[in-house]
């Protein structure tokens, strides 16, 4: 297994979901000298832990700064051939950076990304997680992945750059970003080799909570789409194209495992996504 990778993630309060992903990493023995975790200036406890861990990398900035220039600061402190971009609401599993690096690797991938549940972690994710990567180790969702964690080639920063570092972004960093993955053809993929859960938007919603807004109301800015070029047919066409593809690969999925790649839990009940 090749160790040249490093880990990233942004935290702006939510202290107990950044506790909480801390405590996964060390479980399941993540090397901790290979994370970075960069800070946007806190308002909670989050920095007096942060300050009272021996966390080798941590950056603290003065003010929010936003995603986009917390993960390329995160990328940019510790260079690796592999850096693994990931939420501060996260828990991973066993064996979860080599399965999703050599799954890349075996599938000639330069993006990839792990299967993921989000919502209420009300069941045994360890348990789930151990199974379903065996199960669907081979099991590969061609030119999809997702921002929740994301672990990207070094080749790719040289080709399409960083993320936007423009705070107003306000979250659609990501969306700028895998649509200069697909102009440029980078090959890109979700993997169930590996497998993370995700409590959901949890930095987002405190930064709505900081602006005064509603869980309804959208963070970014409603004419952001523009700054992807693209006519409202392209886009639809774009979304369609998508939605078909996540319908068939999930019908697919299930047929063959019982499950998909993309799961939610609510209220006790599962959904596939």
């Amino acid at each position: 297994m090749n160790k040249n990778f490093s880990i990233t993630f942004a935290c702006y309060n939510a202290l107990d979901y950044t506790k909480k992903c801390v405590e996964s990493l060390i479980k399941h023995k993540t090397p901790m000298e290979c994370l970075v975790i960069v800070d946007n200036a806190s308002t909670d406890k989050t920095q007096e832990y942060l300050k009272s861990q021996i966390f080798t990398h941590v950056i603290f900035n003065k003010k929010n700064l936003g995603c986009g220039t917390a993960w390329n600061q995160g990328a940019l402190a510790l260079q690796s051939e592999w850096t693994i971009i990931m939420n501060n609401d996260v828990i991973v599993s066993e064996n979860w950076v080599e399965n999703l690096i050599s799954s890349a690797e075996e599938n000639n991938l330069k993006v990839i990304s792990p299967a993921l549940i989000e919502g209420d972690l009300d069941y045994d994710f360890d348990a789930f997680a151990q199974k379903n990567s065996a199960l669907m180790k081979d099991s590969i969702r061609q030119g999809y992945c997702h921002a929740v964690c994301l672990a990207v080639h070094e080749s790719v920063w040289d080709k399409v750059g960083y993320f936007q570092s423009n705070a107003q972004l306000l979250g659609y960093e990501d969306t700028l970003f895998f649509n200069e993955l697909r102009k440029n053809n980078i090959p890109s993929g979700m993997t169930g080799a590996s497998w993370i859960h995700h409590y959901g938007s949890i930095t987002l919603s405190e930064m709505k909570k900081e602006r005064g807004l509603s869980k309804k109301h959208g963070l970014g800015h409603r004419k952001n789409y523009r700054l992807l070029r693209q006519s409202w047919l392209e886009r639809k066409i774009r979304k369609t194209i998508l939605i078909y593809q996540a319908t068939t690969r999930r019908k697919k999925e299930i047929k063959k495992f019982g499950v998909s790649l993309h799961g939610d839990r609510r209220h006790k009940k599962w959904s596939w996504l």
